[in-house]
This record gives structure tokens, sequence and C-alpha cells, in this order.
């Protein structure tokens, strides 16, 4: 039986505004965020939420999902990679973000039906390539009168990717932008289905006990620290992360600290969470012990395939 750790992660919390308003006592509202960081306190992790995160890790080691996860493609960052040395002003910053884009050209046909991704080990998998229209648009879902970016064309080529298989050579669309001698790349592939998770989520816990995690944000190129985004309210210490390390997999167990009672405003704040691990992720699956199944990756051009 693999010998495994948990640990409390001494984690930096990070609170980045996704949107503001306060809303009316207790209940679902808007998020909001503040701009600082805060040291989350190191507390022992309630024995259920230990015992679920030991619960996923065995269901996972060895499954028919954990051997599908690992031959699929797999990304772990956004979908988009900006020109080289990024944007060159904050007009152009807002147009990116708010996906305010005017295409003022023509786009090319695919040239092949069919791409590779390609790792490091040597390993490759053929998937369908998208079309240089649908590439755009994914990236330009804006429309807004505010600053835009202006795409004159684009050709096929290719960018590296994180993915959970390590770094691969992705199929690309590299647009041209005006004013920019470099291009701005658009993964050509979209992620492989993700497998049947073989354990359900957990039922009826309460948040100081466990929550589900929001999504990955992402992966230090030492594979040492991930940083994920978690949920808490406006009447709590925030978010802890406990992790359990196996030989397959590293389990991300979220709760809530320090929920008080009374009257507060109906605001959800969602935290960046970074989580230092005792070695390298590599081939290890993330998973959520809330849900049972891999912590999504969703950046702001690419969305997490759906579960089967």
């Amino acid at each position: 039986m693999q010998s495994k750790t948990a640990r409390i992660a001494r984690l930096l919390v990070t609170l980045a505004l996704l949107s503001a308003g306060a809303g009316a006592v207790t209940g679902c509202g808007s998020e909001r965020a503040a701009g600082s960081g805060v040291e989350a306190p190191g507390t022992g992790q309630e024995p259920r939420a230990e015992s679920r995160a030991r619960q996923v890790a065995d269901a996972w080691d060895g499954s028919a999902a954990a051997r599908q996860w690992r031959r699929g493609y797999h990304p772990m960052a956004d979908a988009v990679q900006l020109p080289a040395g990024g944007l060159r002003d904050k007009a152009d910053q807002r147009a990116f973000t708010t996906q305010n884009f005017v295409l003022r050209g023509a786009l090319p046909a695919l040239p092949r039906k069919d791409g590779e991704v390609r790792w490091k080990s040597g390993a490759s998998l053929t998937l369908p390539l998208m079309e240089a229209r649908e590439a755009y648009e994914r990236v330009a879902r804006g429309g807004n009168d505010g600053p835009h970016l202006t795409v004159t064309g684009a050709k096929p080529g290719e960018m590296t990717l994180a993915t959970s298989r390590g770094p691969a050579t992705v199929p690309a669309w590299l647009f041209t932008l005006e004013g920019y001698d470099t291009p701005l790349k658009r993964a050509a592939v979209g992620p492989s289905k993700l497998p049947e998770s073989p354990i359900g989520p957990i039922r009826d816990v309460a948040a100081h006990t466990l929550t589900p995690l929001d999504r990955l944000a992402g992966v230090t190129g030492d594979g040492r620290s991930v940083t994920v985004l978690a949920d808490h309210g406006s009447c709590d210490s925030g978010p802890a992360v406990h992790v359990l390390e196996t030989r397959t997999s590293v389990v991300l167990s979220a709760s809530v600290l320090g929920a008080r009672k009374g009257p507060c405003t109906g605001e959800m704040i969602r935290a960046r969470v970074t989580v230092k691990l005792t070695r390298p992720l590599g081939d290890r699956i993330l998973l959520d012990a809330h849900t049972g199944r891999p912590v999504p990756h969703e950046g702001p051009h690419e969305a997490s395939p759906s579960w089967s």
C-alpha cells in the first residue's frame, strides 16, 4: 500500500477582485475581493475531511479513469498566449481582459483535419483541429465600445502549453495584431474528454469541513507549487487548503475557517491560494476532495470540458 502524507499547506492567500457589490444578509451574492495577501492560519484538518481525501486518492489509484486521464490532453494553463513582451499599454490590457477584438482581414481555412500534440517524452496525441474562425471567436467574445485589439490575419503554427503530462507542443493559430511584431497565439485543439470519476462528490458536509474548489489557477514551472481559487464569505477568516500527496495523486481539501454567526453581507470572496508540495506535481493527478474529480482548469479563454 502506498505511503501517504497528509499535511496542512502553509498557504499564501491573495484575494483578487472579480466583481464588487454588497448583497443583503446571508446568502449568495456578487463576487468581490480585496487587493492584499494574508497568511492563512495553520489549523488541523477535520477527521472527516482527512478521511475523505484518502478515499478519493484510493479510488483514483490504479483506476480506469486514471489511465484514461494520463492518456489525454488536459491543459493546465490558458489556451491564449500574448505577444512576446506582453501588451504595450493599459488600453490593450483592458481590451484583452474584456475580450474586445476587431477583425480586419481574412482568416485562413484549416490546413488539415487533425493536429498532433507532442510531449518531451516522445508521446503524442492526434486531435481535431479548430477552425481559425472558431479560435478567433473564442478569444473575441467582447463587443463593447471600449479599447480593442485589431486582428489583421492568422496562420497555423505551434505553442508550448503546460498540461497534466508536462509541457506539450500544441497546434495553434497565430493571430497578427495591429501594432505588434509577434503574434497572439491560441491553441487550435481542445482538451480531451474527461473520464467518468470512480468516486462521487461528498454529500451533506459543512463548509468548515470541506468545500469544493473553484478551479486551478496555475502551476509553477518547477511543479512544486499549485495555485487554486477557493471561495469563502464575508463573515469568516478565509479559506484553508490541506494537501494529501501520494505516489499517483495530489488531493486538495478546501475548507472555510472561522465562520462567525450573525448578520453579514451576502458576498462571495474568491481567493487565490498557493499550496506548496513536497515534490513536483509531475504527472500526478490533482484532485478535489469534495468533488472527487480533477481540479478543473478554466482560463479566461478556455473552459474545462464537462464531466461525462
